[in-house]
């Protein structure tokens, strides 16, 4: 039995079971015959202490990978980071990664390791993980093995760094970042000093790539509503390191009595307002950066911000293609926060003229969006009833197939052909005026109405 795993019964190991897929009890039996230490590590464990299901299972061990290899001679492996000690095994149809106990040499580019060193101490690789929680260890020899206080985190749903918190973010600056995310997922608080040391590092953030960031933010914007909020407040000077178009917002009095909140806050609260979809989320937390730029005041020294969805839509484009986010984002943003301020009554026309523009899903986004824009304004000034008036009706048009796209008219420019209109530029024409008037409501969309409609606007044009 190894000091490290003696120390940790001598804290009190716990009745802790895991349950862990034969596909990866094979891996571990193996090392364990050839008298390899092995365990289940991080947040697999962390998972099941938690009664969830991991969805993925890593392992580590006292072999070094020159070892690993000739012990699983009889396996697939793939060498994924045999320099970092990390090999990939084929077992029951899935793949297991397996990494040697090792300690970390510089992070001089405060992202990944510029050397690794392998180790036969399980309490050396733990130690240079990055949070108590993700810093667990499992087999069913030993059971759980927790050497910094991880299992007692948990239960305080505390996020934690391993040992100096400095330290850690100065190896890996992602990890500030990690820690907003695992605490907006698992509606956790992070510990003071943690906390402390992630607003003073902040700035070495700027060392990532915008891809990481990009993954980061949107795991942090698509955790649990009200934390999300939380952590936006508490750390908006990360926040504005990663996205500086925040920065202006700070502290920013509206004037307004529609808004007891800056803009800042009003935008935070308005992310943990919406529904937990990326798109969405991301529109939340820049549909209101334009205001500063826009803001002014009238003759009794009422602010207004007029033009502020365009020029908030710009600089959100700007700064998602800085952070190099998709199309799909980018676009779907984009729409949101454009039309986040247009006023849509709950008459089928104006609603009809929204989904044409935004389409269904991104109407639906859009009144997700605007309901919470309205929930994060001054009391008395929360009502939403208007906008789910809006969506009954939409609600309502799409259950009735109304006409809502070109793709739905119930005559094609084959048909325009077949009554003598000639191939070219004014078929399209004509099927974009036959979609208005189908669209305002007048003319139904069947195929006789609209054929005799064609008619008569090919006749029109012979005159």
């Amino acid at each position: 039995m190894s000091s490290d795993i003696s120390n940790a019964e001598k804290l009190g190991a716990n009745p802790f079971k895991m349950k862990i897929p034969d596909y990866v009890r094979a891996v571990m039996d193996v090392l364990s015959h050839n008298g390899f230490e092995v365990y289940a590590v991080g947040g697999c464990v962390r998972d099941s202490l938690l009664l969830k299901e991991p969805h993925d299972f890593d392992l580590t061990t006292s072999a070094n990978p020159q070892q690993m290899k000739e012990a699983f001679c009889g396996f697939s492996v793939i060498e994924t980071g045999i320099s970092h000690g990390t090999l990939t095994v084929r077992s029951g149809g899935q793949n297991v990664e397996v990494t040697t106990f090792r300690t970390d040499g510089k992070y001089t580019d405060h992202r990944r390791p510029d050397s690794v060193s392998f180790t036969t101490s399980l309490k050396e690789d733990l130690s240079r993980r990055d949070f108590t929680v993700n810093a667990l260890a499992y087999n069913d020899e030993r059971g759980l093995v927790d050497l910094f206080g991880g299992q007692d985190d948990l239960e305080k749903r505390i996020v934690r760094c391993v040992g100096e918190p400095d330290r850690r973010f100065e190896e890996d600056a992602l990890r500030i970042l990690r820690a907003l995310r695992f605490s907006a997922k698992l509606g956790f608080s992070i510990e003071q000093k943690t906390a402390q040391s992630m607003i003073k590092k902040r700035e070495l953030l700027k060392s990532i790539s915008a891809e990481r960031v990009l993954s980061e933010l949107s795991g942090i914007l698509c955790g649990k509503g009200q934390t999300v909020t939380k952590l936006l407040l508490q750390f908006r000077d990360v926040f504005a390191t990663v996205l500086p178009e925040l920065s202006p917002c700070f502290d920013f009095d509206q004037k307004n009595p529609y808004h007891s909140y800056d803009v800042y806050t009003h935008i935070a609260y308005t992310v943990g307002f919406t529904n937990p979809r990326r798109e969405t989320r991301f529109a939340a937390l820049l549909h209101d950066v334009g205001k500063p730029s826009t803001f002014f005041t009238d003759e009794k020294g009422v602010g207004h911000f007029f033009g502020h969805p365009k020029v908030s839509a710009d600089m959100a484009k700007t700064a998602l293609k800085r952070l190099k986010a998709d199309n799909r984002l980018c676009k779907s943003v984009d729409t949101l926060v454009f039309y986040h301020d247009n006023d849509i009554s709950e008459k089928k026309a104006s609603v009809k003229k929204m989904l044409i523009k935004t389409g269904e899903q991104e109407f639906f986004a859009l009144c997700d969006l605007k309901k919470a824009d309205r929930l994060a304004h001054s009391e008395g000034h929360r009502d939403i009833s208007d906008i789910e008036a809006v969506e009954r009706t939409a609600r309502e048009i799409l259950k009735e197939n109304e006409c809502l796209s070109k793709a739905q008219l119930k005559v094609s420019g084959r048909d325009l052909i077949a009554l003598g209109q000639k191939p070219g530029k004014r078929i399209g024409e004509i099927l974009d005026e036959i979609f208005e008037s189908a669209v305002n409501g007048r003319v139904e969309n069947d195929r006789e109405s609209l054929l005799n409609l064609a008619k008569s606007i090919i006749e029109r044009d012979r005159r």
